[in-house]
């Protein structure tokens, strides 16, 4: 079953390029963006992971972990690492699941149930629907969830958005318009009557109409 918005991510053991894990224990008190490629040496998903290295500090401004993953052995995953230093200009900052016994694929819905055998004797079309994307709040949740074909490099400067909406409407009872960036103006939540935004809000706001309150950004 594929995973959605408010669901608990499920949790899980497993090997990564920085030692064993145990996923919510890993997340701790953070954010988590969870990001899966189908398979070792291929050539959008090294431009993903060099270009994930080189924004982490984006990430870790906004108090949130990042880790990867592919369905091959985290052996293999240190030959791509240097294959991405060299053709990218940064190798993998963070830990690289190998997801060899397919169990975390099928547990975030990337791979049916019934897939099993040795992963080697799988191309990467094999396990094309291995190309998502989580965000996961520290309450463990689901936030979000963004599935690429293997022909589309993935936004990640669209996910440190996402991540900026998601830590402000978690803080503040507002949302984000269209194509909002982090300083713009928001929009006071539906769940909001008027009465209580007067309370939050005692600002005021621009109504061009009754459903629509715009504010600038709560700090």
């Amino acid at each position: 079953m594929a995973l959605s918005i408010n669901d608990t991510a499920p949790d899980f053991e497993a090997e990564t390029t920085e030692g064993r894990i145990r996923f919510h224990d890993w997340i701790g008190d953070k954010w988590a963006v969870l990001f899966s490629h189908p398979k070792d040496f291929t050539p959008v998903c090294t431009t993903e992971l060099g270009y994930m290295a080189k924004i982490k500090p984006e990430f870790d401004k906004r108090g949130v972990k990042i880790i990867g993953l592919s369905v091959d052995p985290i052996d293999k995953h240190a030959g791509w690492a240097a294959d991405i230093k060299e053709t990218q200009g940064f190798a993998p900052n963070y830990p690289m699941i190998g997801d060899v016994d397919f169990n975390v694929s099928k547990l975030y819905g990337m791979l049916p149930a019934a897939v099993s055998g040795d992963p080697a004797k799988r191309t990467a079309a094999d396990n094309q629907t291995v190309r998502n994307v989580f965000i996961i709040g520290p309450d463990k949740k689901v936030k979000l969830v963004l599935v690429y074909p293997m022909t589309v490099g993935r936004n990640f400067d669209e996910v440190l958005r996402v991540i900026d909406s998601l830590q402000l409407t978690a803080k503040h009872k507002v949302a984000t318009p269209v194509n909002w960036k982090n300083g713009e103006d928001v929009i006071i939540a539906g769940s909001v009557s008027d009465e209580d935004a007067k309370k939050l809000f005692p600002q005021g706001w621009k109504s061009p109409k009754p459903y629509i309150r715009i504010l600038p950004q709560p700090r």
